[in-house]
């Protein structure tokens, strides 16, 4: 069943880089026990300052030793506490990648890597990007992958994260993006997928800020070509909802996947990997960074340029149908 949306993206906007050190302030006002590592000034700088200078006695800051604060929170965890570990993006799945597999991963620890900067937002260039992280997460074991949709989500997962059990990583951008959903009356299960739009022609399914792009889509399919998209919020990218894709491909025979991530090994590989396993014979389009370092530029432009706001979602999959 569909949820309540917005499409009133100048009243809605929301900025999940700061909601989660929002909700980490409130949840440790109402006494729930974690600790909090960070690195160098991203941290202080946005909401969670206010955690870091109220309760510092629980909060660690590494500098730019992004390996070392990952394998410190590895034990910190082992010592028996649920940490929640911010690294900005591109270092957390870059420099890090060995104390995440070995350390946290294969330990199976109650660690919450809190990847900020995700996709290209970082606004450092191709050096600071953050397109091949997806990549990597889904090829560890034991490592629970989370892309909220907005900043309400991400509160959702940050709170419901303290009584997971394991390591996960929660993936967020830099700035502020529009709201998907109106209101918090919706279910948030780790592992399941959200219906956010009905529809019969197509299924377009997202994660993250592209959730909004593709609605946003969706609604111009409707408008100016007359196509009815279904969406889905796959905000858990491993373990992956395989049932609520397999039901989507049996309501409309035709998927396309959004992503701010290189469409290698991301979201996209990862529906295809399920529909093709399941004998999927429908038409499929991977939305997302092509193979190469991405373009030099602001944020909406980059994604304008290769095709991956709401005009160019709206467009590709037009032409996907009329094959």
């Amino acid at each position: 069943m569909a949820v309540n949306t917005t499409f009133d993206f100048d009243q809605m906007l929301s900025n999940a880089r700061e909601a989660y050190g929002e909700e980490l302030l409130r949840m440790a006002d109402d006494g729930l026990d974690f600790v909090f590592t960070y690195s160098d000034n991203v941290a202080p700088s946005s909401s969670a300052g206010k955690l870091i200078a109220k309760y510092p006695e629980r909060c660690f800051n590494f500098g730019i030793a992004e390996p070392g604060q990952v394998g410190a929170s590895c034990g910190l965890a082992l010592a028996g506490e649920v940490v929640y570990s911010q690294v900005m993006g591109p270092f957390l799945s870059l420099r890090s990648a060995d104390q995440i597999h070995t350390d946290i991963a294969y330990n199976d620890v109650n660690v919450r890597l809190i990847g900020t900067h995700a996709g290209v937002t970082a606004g450092g260039g191709p050096t600071h990007n953050c397109i091949a992280d997806l990549a990597l997460y889904r090829a560890i074991p034991n490592l629970t992958v989370v892309v909220p949709a907005d900043a309400a989500q991400c509160c959702k997962a940050v709170r419901q994260s303290l009584t997971f059990q394991g390591p996960m990583v929660i993936r967020i951008d830099r700035a502020g993006s529009p709201a998907v959903y109106a209101d918090n009356d919706y279910e948030f299960e780790f592992g399941k997928a959200i219906e956010v739009l009905p529809g019969t022609d197509v299924t377009i399914i997202s994660a993250g800020s592209p959730v909004y792009w593709s609605m946003m889509g969706a609604k111009k399919l409707k408008e100016e070509y007359g196509i009815s998209a279904q969406l889905i919020d796959m905000h858990t990218i491993k373990p992956l909802d395989t049932e609520m894709i397999l039901k989507c491909a049996a309501q409309t025979g035709n998927i396309v996947t959004v992503e701010e991530h290189s469409i290698n090994g991301g979201l996209g590989s990862a529906v295809a990997e399920c529909l093709l396993e399941n004998g999927f014979a429908g038409k499929f389009k991977r939305i997302g960074l092509p193979d190469e370092f991405a373009v030099l530029g602001e944020t909406d432009a980059i994604y304008r340029y290769y095709g991956m706001d709401p005009d160019g979602i709206a467009r590709t999959t037009a032409e996907l149908l009329k094959k």
